[in-house]
């Protein structure tokens, strides 16, 4: 038996990316979103490649993605957030049912979803995680979406032979 494998590229020429980004924690989400466009610039997605759209909080966020899906106009999706623990289980909740919602869409539509919802204690674990939060997600946006054009081409070319 021979093992293959497939590398995937960080390369984002000609691929079109969609972002939703809660508005709620706006310092944090506003340093992601920063961070994460210029990550997608520096891997080069053409800022006319990208849509972004904003939704008020992160639990918000999987009906914004879930809309964007449907379009089929993009290769890859970023949900950007923050939810930063309270006094209350609010946090939990939040927490838990975006990131559910979320993973839901990816898998309902068979879109990549780079999840860049911090789940953080405070403000200060927040914004130290932001920069590399945002930029992360731009990169993992990339590189699905490239595996995942990819095994759709090879999906097709084995269906033809």
């Amino acid at each position: 038996m021979t093992v293959g494998s497939f590398e995937t590229t960080v390369e984002g020429d000609g691929l079109r990316i969609g972002i939703a980004q809660a508005r709620f924690n706006e310092d944090v989400c506003h340093g992601l979103l920063a961070a994460c466009l210029a990550e997608l610039k520096h891997l080069g997605v053409a800022d006319e490649d990208i849509l972004h759209v904003t939704v008020p909080g992160a639990l918000e966020l999987p009906v914004a993605l879930q809309k964007l899906a449907e379009t089929e106009q993009f290769d890859a999706l970023i949900a950007i957030g923050a939810v930063i623990r309270g006094e209350t289980y609010h946090f939990e909740l939040v927490s838990n049912e975006s990131g559910a919602g979320i993973s839901r869409v990816a898998l309902d539509y068979g879109i990549p979803i780079a999840n860049a919802v911090l789940t953080t204690e405070n403000d200060e674990q927040a914004e130290v995680r932001m920069a590399e939060k945002g930029a992360d997600a731009a990169r993992v946006a990339v590189e699905m979406a490239n595996l995942t054009l990819a095994l759709e081409e090879l999906a097709e070319s084995t269906q033809e032979a």
